[in-house]
């Protein structure tokens, strides 16, 4: 198979197939605390995408060009945690400057990024999953990011209609919620097997 289509089968394999929030449970922290408007959702999203997209590629570098090299893969965790943090300080500095709007009402959410388990995730998979180009890593990195912000913004427009609909009491808030996110995950359950 040629790369083209390694990139394109790696890309929606990622944003659909083995989407990190609903395949894997990761990153539910942001994804039902930040989703309850589409503008918050989009722009948590975008930040997501790129801290992620930053993160994988360069903990794939430094996993590949220096820990393996040099048999450090025992520190794998502090190495990636320390770019992460990094990737996310870039984000908070870029929204305080240019958005402060946005910077202020994603709260405590926008520096817990750093500690987001889809992000340190996939950049362990990205290992574990044998990814073995700097430009397959960027782009399932990417597609990483694409499918987080789908899912929080799928996320978020059905909790902007909920918040129309007529809810049970008891079902009002967390629960609904917590029942939404449970039937996405087993509505994209359906997309397994399509692509190994």
């Amino acid at each position: 198979m040629d790369t083209l289509n390694v990139l394109i089968i790696g890309f929606i394999s990622i944003v659909v197939v083995k989407n990190l929030v609903f395949t894997k449970f990761l990153g539910i922290c942001p994804y039902l605390g930040v989703s309850g408007r589409i503008d918050m959702a989009f722009g948590m999203g975008l930040a997501v995408t790129f801290v992620v997209t930053l993160s994988g590629t360069l903990t794939w570098m430094i996993d590949n060009w220096v820990l393996m090299k040099l048999g450090l893969e025992v520190t794998r965790y502090v190495c990636f945690i320390l770019v992460i943090a990094g990737a996310v300080q870039l984000v908070e500095m870029y929204l305080r400057k240019f958005f402060p709007s946005l910077y202020e009402s994603f709260g405590i959410f926008l520096p817990l990024i750093t500690t987001n388990c889809a992000i340190l995730g996939l950049c362990l998979f990205l290992n574990l999953w044998a990814i073995d180009s700097l430009l397959e890593a960027v782009v399932v990195s990417f597609g990483a990011g694409i499918g987080f912000t789908m899912a929080i913004c799928i996320m978020a427009g059905i909790r902007e209609n909920l918040n129309m609909a007529d809810v049970p009491k008891c079902l009002k808030g967390a629960p609904i919620t917590l029942i939404t996110a449970g039937i996405l995950a087993m509505a994209f359950m359906g997309f397994a097997g399509m692509i190994r």
